[in-house]
């Protein structure tokens, strides 16, 4: 029988250990190749290159994988793997990540993980991004392996007949401690910034954004609370941003 194609994609770049830890899982599953960022783009959320041309390397980072460095963004990645270097062969899964930090509540919007994943799932290819809720360049993805190839089995094997976007978050935990999945909504959190302000030798002002994440939701099937119990966090996402329950309070401009 013939291998699933599995897209491999992320936004730290295509030289970040978490990519290598997603590539190892997807090898054992399907035929992947890799289209990623060949430099970090955390925090790019949905953009694409529009002022510049875009460039393709082919490189050999991964053995026995066929992998391309991308000069663009995680969005960018996935336009040009599905338009041309794959031109049009049916993917079955696009897989995301492994991000080194969170990705869970409201920083969904923010991510390149997500978004990429997410630019896939337009496509009508199955998505999911994946994130370990550690930033440390050297993190230690082996605790969340199982749970991630589990996930994404389930993606292949099943069709999904309303979501086909997962974004899937992992507690920095040790095997151990993880007490499993449990299926979430986004937490009703916020990021409270500020700018801390500095001066360059010139004399010049300069920001840089700082603040803290807050999280009002005690749902325990929030995603961030889950995360904190021990659990692995799956929110099944969408790209339609409309406000269903605030339609009829608008209503009344269609007569005004």
């Amino acid at each position: 029988m013939k291998k699933p194609l599995i897209l491999v994609t992320n936004d730290d770049g295509i030289v970040a250990p978490g990519i290598r830890a997603l590539v190892e899982v997807a090898a054992t599953l399907g035929e992947v190749v890799v289209v990623a960022p060949d430099s970090p783009q955390s925090g790019q959320g949905h953009a694409v290159t529009l002022r510049e041309p875009l460039r393709l390397k082919r490189v050999s980072v991964f053995e026995g994988i066929e992998s391309w460095e991308c000069s663009g963004t995680p969005v960018d990645c996935v336009k040009l793997a599905k338009h041309v270097i794959l031109k049009d062969r049916p993917v079955a899964l696009c897989v995301s990540g492994i991000n080194h930090g969170s990705n869970a509540s409201i920083n969904i919007i923010y991510s390149g993980t997500l978004s990429a994943a997410m630019e896939a799932s337009l496509e009508g290819i199955k998505s999911i991004g994946f994130s370990l809720l550690d930033f440390a360049f050297d993190a230690d993805f082996e605790a969340g392996k199982p749970w991630i190839r589990k996930i994404m089995a389930y993606m292949l094997d099943n069709p999904q007949h309303i979501g086909n976007l997962l974004n899937v978050n992992i507690p920095a935990i040790p095997a151990s401690e993880i007490k499993g999945l449990r299926i979430c909504h986004q937490a009703n959190a916020r990021w409270v910034e500020e700018f801390v302000e500095g001066r360059d030798p010139s004399g010049q002002p300069y920001y840089w954004l700082a603040g803290k994440f807050v999280n009002d939701d005690t749902r325990n099937d929030a995603d961030i609370n889950a995360l904190e119990a021990g659990y692995i966090s799956i929110v099944p996402s969408m790209h339609d941003l409309t406000h269903y329950n605030a339609l009829p309070e608008f209503k009344a401009l269609e007569k005004s």
